[in-house]
């Protein structure tokens, strides 16, 4: 059995918009703090030395995670978003498939004809609930600020596309699932058209599905199927996002 790690590092990094701020306790430190109580000190314990630990900062949207429904509206096809901690489990062990799109225009978004062209290549035929993996070479500049500003993104109507196949849970290798913000927002200068926002996300809107950001490592998987992903992402009340782990198991 073959695992593959598909997630970032979450660190402090040009590539997180907002930046992620992990303060480190030593374990002398851990020390002080767990005598505390009773009035003792590191001096007290073996080595002294106690217990280390972190202090994280972030958003939910940092390092790889999962996108939930309520992130992209209040309402999605009439009934209340539901939020991260609401998704069915069984929704994240699932069969998946790697579209590699890393050839395609760095411009424009994948397009629906992108996604149905490599599956034709890898003769694979979606079923629901498959987790599609799409490849656009983006995890590359991970680790630099162009990762926030130079990637393609995936189209609305390839979202769709895909949703209209059963699929749940769509993964990415870039900072985001659209195209990057700067790109959207001058777009929307020009055109005044609100469209141009946020598409795929707001799709969201309309049909149920889950999103997977900054995924790495896909070029190492050695298979395009036969594998299986899991992504289950972490349980916070009321959110629109949790962190995964996201792995790939090949038997």
């Amino acid at each position: 059995m073959q695992f593959f790690d598909l997630s970032v590092t979450l660190e402090p990094t040009p590539s997180e918009p907002v930046p992620v701020e992990i303060d480190y306790v030593s374990h002398a430190e851990g020390a002080d703090i767990l005598g505390k109580p009773i009035g003792i000190d590191r001096q007290a314990f073996p080595d002294q030395m106690g217990l280390s630990l972190e202090y994280v900062r972030c958003t939910t949207h940092s390092g790889t995670h999962l996108d939930a429904p309520a992130h992209y509206g209040p309402l999605c096809a009439g009934e209340i978003a539901k939020t991260i901690e609401e998704l069915p489990l069984e929704w994240f062990f699932r069969d998946g498939v790697l579209l590699d799109c890393s050839g395609g225009p760095a411009n424009e978004p994948v397009s629906c004809s992108e996604i149905q062209h490599q599956l034709q290549a890898i003769a694979y035929s979606l079923k629901p609930f498959d987790i599609v993996l799409v490849r656009t070479g983006a995890e590359r500049l991970w680790g630099k600020a162009e990762y926030f500003t130079d990637f393609r993104g995936v189209s609305r109507e390839a979202t769709a596309w895909l949703v209209n196949q059963g699929i749940k849970v769509i993964g990415v290798d870039s900072f985001g699932f659209d195209p990057p913000f700067h790109r959207m927002l001058e777009d929307y200068r020009h055109t005044q058209d609100s469209d141009v926002l946020w598409p795929a996300h707001l799709y969201g809107r309309k049909r149920e599905y889950c999103q997977i950001e900054r995924l790495t490592n896909l070029e190492k998987l050695p298979v395009y199927s036969g594998f299986t992903v899991a992504c289950f992402p972490i349980k916070l009340r009321r959110c629109g996002a949790g962190w995964s782990r996201v792995v790939a198991i090949i038997c």
